[in-house]
């Protein structure tokens, strides 16, 4: 299988910045794979074994040190396992499943069944909110409660303006290499500058093979097959997927819907405001 990483040079870039955020994190932690039969999978591991177990999904072209940066308090009350998705710069299998079938769902519950786990708390940013709603139609049967922060697949937002304000700067920077473009994507898509998110990017945009493939949405059939708990935070001037539009419909499609938020001040990727909110609000949970 040809790899997603497009030199062993452009891969260890996207690595050696991975590991370098992940010690930055301070943490007590372990690295792990399990198999599955879509790939390895990789997990980082924190928190005691004893408290309920958690995984947390990382978003689009992002890895699990960067998911944990976000809610760093979690360990306190839960296990944490932040999980590598595939196909995304990180340490998984390069596999890339499709966006319309249930794989998603699929390889998650194969990771759940390798790990051991019960009553699995899911909580996950952007993409990582599509691979748990395709979860929670696939088999929710170990699955307690769902936190879904500015998830993809409920609703998108206007094709012409992702197009003009984030792909385009996106291929720009692609073929000049300038910084400049990454700047403009990132005040685009991101609340407040973030500096990890400038470098990290910038490696991955040039080194990364990344899925250009349109986000499909949740059909009425596959949400009506959900039964799960879920809080749904969406952020107000999030220009993928718009908060307010998929609070709309995740009230008009999930039945299960206990609690929206929605993040006024709040661009696609939140801030460290934003990302305290949902970090409460998923503390709190009683568990």
């Amino acid at each position: 299988m040809t790899s997603l990483f497009k030199s062993e040079l452009g891969k260890g870039e996207i690595l050696a910045l991975y590991n370098q955020k992940l010690e930055e994190l301070n943490i007590i932690y372990q690295s792990t794979y399990v198999d599955t039969s879509f790939g390895k999978t990789h997990l980082i591991i924190t928190g005691d074994s004893s408290n309920p177990p958690l995984i947390l999904v990382h978003g689009s072209n992002g890895c699990a040190p960067i998911a944990l940066e976000c809610y760093p308090n979690l360990s306190s009350k839960y296990q944490v396992f932040a999980i590598d998705v595939l196909a995304q710069p990180n340490k998984s299998a390069e596999t890339r499943l499709s966006m319309k079938d249930d794989a998603y769902g699929q390889w998650m519950g194969e990771v759940i069944d390798a790990l051991a786990l019960d009553q699995v708390v899911l909580a996950g940013f952007s993409f990582g909110g599509l691979v748990i709603l395709k979860t929670l139609a696939y088999n929710a049967t170990k699955i307690k409660e769902a936190f879904l922060a500015a998830p993809a697949y409920l609703a998108n937002g206007n094709p012409l303006k992702a197009l003009f304000k984030i792909f385009i700067p996106m291929r720009r920077y692609m073929k000049t290499h300038q910084l400049k473009y990454i700047e403009k994507f990132l005040s685009v898509v991101f609340t407040d500058r973030d500096e990890f998110a400038i470098r990290f990017l910038s490696k991955v945009f040039l080194h990364f093979d990344m899925d250009f493939t349109p986000v499909p949405v949740l059909s009425k059939k596959e949400a009506q097959q959900i039964h799960t708990p879920i809080t749904l935070i969406g952020a107000k001037h999030d220009l993928l997927f718009p908060g307010s539009k998929a609070i709309r419909r995740a009230q008009r499609l999930l039945p299960s819907l206990k609690h929206t938020l929605l993040l006024e001040n709040s661009k696609h990727v939140q801030n460290q405001q934003g990302n305290a909110i949902v970090e409460k609000l998923i503390l709190n949970n009683d568990h």
